[in-house]
């Protein structure tokens, strides 16, 4: 499935850019926002913008975006949890 987004020329020509170049940063920063929403899986949004997961992971870094997902209340407890187990598994 594929869909057409209607975009006014004069719109592509002031970012100075080609269309397809236009159309390359217009996918990147459409999966940058379902991911950020939550709405894209990691792997999802990469195929959408076009590059390898370790691309986008690079591009999210490039836009501030963490690859890590905690809910803000639950950072701290996740993350103890995460280290916890990790030493466990060293102790092994």
């Amino acid at each position: 499935m594929s869909f057409n987004i209607a975009i006014p020329e004069t719109f592509i020509l002031s970012t100075r850019q080609t269309s397809k170049e236009f159309e390359a940063e217009a996918k990147k920063a459409i999966a940058l926002k379902f991911y950020i929403d939550e709405k894209l899986s990691l792997g999802q949004a990469a195929e959408l913008a076009g590059l390898s997961k370790l691309g986008f992971m690079m591009y999210l870094g490039e836009n501030s975006v963490s690859i890590f997902r905690f809910d803000g209340d639950d950072c701290g407890a996740e993350l103890l949890c995460d280290v916890q187990n990790a030493e466990g598994l060293a102790n092994e």
